[in-house]
């Protein structure tokens, strides 16, 4: 069980039931599923963007502070920029 907050009252087994009881009076769409509805349940699958098939990779690297301040200037996306600086010069300068 993971850990509470200081304070946090868990209501005993009657009072649970007497909640439950209540909610399901109050909004029959409220009610508990059963043990064999949480067996269809299907675990949720991942959200947010998809994984990258080729993922970047993090690094630290050092510039000289005029150079970094230039490139941030350009605006959100800079990071992308300079790996497209980069990649050209890979790409126009054989190993």
């Amino acid at each position: 069980m993971p850990r509470l907050k200081p304070g946090t009252i868990i209501p005993t087994d009657e009072e649970d039931a007497a909640i439950t009881a209540a909610a399901a009076l109050s909004d029959p769409d409220a009610r508990p599923l059963t043990d064999e509805e949480w067996e269809t349940v299907k675990p949720r699958s991942r959200v947010g963007r998809p994984p990258s098939p080729t993922p970047k990779v993090s690094t630290t690297i050092r510039f000289d502070a005029d150079v970094l301040a230039a490139m941030k200037a350009t605006g959100p996306g800079w990071q992308t920029r300079v790996n497209e600086i980069v990649r050209a010069y890979v790409e126009t300068h054989p190993r």
